[in-house]
């Protein structure tokens, strides 16, 4: 793991779990995320066993969340509450129906302080094509892209920034 923007660079052993319910597409994407917010103490949760939860997070000795980070296209309500519980609240989308989730949002969005990126959905299916139960990957961030390198392939999954705060 390289993320040349913050001089980040990490070996992470990560044992991912996809629920019964999640798709391969989203799972992947929750990686895309907890690889551009790396670093200590960032956790992923128990995602879509736990309404109550984010994807991702960061907590506290004292169970205070300092980051919460969502992947998928919640609802601004949802939003809303974790920006009253956490101190920074990010939302990645990741399929192709985000185009339509972000423009009836978006004025709802801007009331709040979260940041919200959208990952290339082809891109993303592109990264999935890689999986294998077991795998190596070399994941290299650099401005707005993340450059992924498998035993299997290789692709590059690009994200715009929709609201940033």
């Amino acid at each position: 793991m390289s993320d040349l923007e913050r001089n980040y660079y990490d070996a992470l052993n990560l044992t991912i779990a996809q629920h019964p319910s999640e798709s391969l597409d989203r799972m992947m994407a929750k990686l895309l995320a907890f690889s551009i917010n790396a670093k200590a103490g960032l956790a992923f949760t128990k995602g879509l066993s736990s309404v109550e939860e984010p994807d991702i997070w960061i907590r506290s000795l004292d169970e205070q969340t300092s980051l919460w980070i969502d992947v998928g296209e919640p609802s601004p309500d949802r939003i809303k509450k974790a920006s009253r519980q956490a101190g920074e609240v990010k939302v990645y989308s990741f399929n192709s129906k985000s185009d339509v989730w972000w423009e009836q949002g978006r004025s709802k969005f801007a009331l709040l302080k979260v940041s919200i990126f959208r990952f290339d959905s082809q891109s993303v299916r592109a990264f999935t094509a890689l999986v294998e139960r077991t795998m190596d990957l070399s994941i290299t961030i650099t401005g707005d892209s993340a450059f992924i390198a498998t035993d299997t392939g290789e692709c590059e999954v690009a994200w715009e920034p929709l609201q940033v705060v």
